[in-house]
């Protein structure tokens, strides 16, 4: 027969099985919480990560898509007609502030918006240079209208330049109505300060940056 100490050994055994068994049951219990809230954590930072590079722009990008929206009211004011453009195109690029030349080294550049079937779909940089006496300072509006979705296409391959004879249509009152597509774009600029000096584009080269 078994003696009263042996049983309590076997009943002390007993208990502290049992406990290591709840303690393990009970540690597997924390672990799963913590693997749970770890990866809904992550899953968190990775929404925001999404979120960020889809509608996240930087500081500047939006104050520059605030000036071409600004750029494009100023443009409707000056010529109402234009308006056909803008609905009808399949995208559209605006510089809202294209700074040009300089004396000897003269040129352009400028940081534009560009627009698919009337959303944002990313940024485009300008960039021009002459060498030659220039009177330059001037800054202008310019807006880029593409045709059909190929022509925009082909600017967003990033690759883009007018030819050297390119020139834009100067934006006064009315000259919209007329105006035409050529090899699929169509180019207007407004001076942001006095008369249009020089229409002239060509040259200009574009690169593209999708958002």
């Amino acid at each position: 027969m078994f003696n009263g100490g042996f049983l309590i050994n076997i009943f002390l055994c007993i208990r502290i099985y049992l406990f290591n068994i709840l303690r393990y049951i009970f540690d597997v219990i924390i672990l799963t919480v913590n693997i749970m809230k770890m990866f809904k954590l992550m899953a968190a930072m990775a929404m925001i990560l999404v979120m960020g590079v889809a509608t996240g722009q930087t500081r500047s990008e939006k104050k520059l898509m605030q000036d071409a929206t600004k750029a494009k009211k100023t443009m409707l004011k000056t010529d109402a007609s234009l308006e056909k453009f803008f609905d009808s195109s399949a995208g559209y690029v605006i510089f809202p502030n294209v700074g040009k030349g300089g004396f000897i080294i003269g040129g352009a550049s400028g940081n534009g918006v560009v627009y698919e079937n009337g959303e944002v779909v990313g940024m485009a940089d300008l960039k021009k240079l002459n060498i030659g006496l220039q009177a330059g300072g001037q800054a202008i509006i310019e807006v880029i209208f593409f045709e059909t979705p190929v022509d925009l296409a082909r600017f967003k391959e990033g690759k883009f330049q007018f030819a050297a004879e390119a020139s834009a249509v100067a934006l006064k009152s009315g000259i919209a109505v007329n105006a035409k597509y050529k090899d699929g774009v169509a180019v207007f600029a407004l001076p942001k300060a006095g008369l249009m000096a020089d229409a002239s584009v060509g040259g200009q080269k574009f690169s593209y940056d999708p958002f």
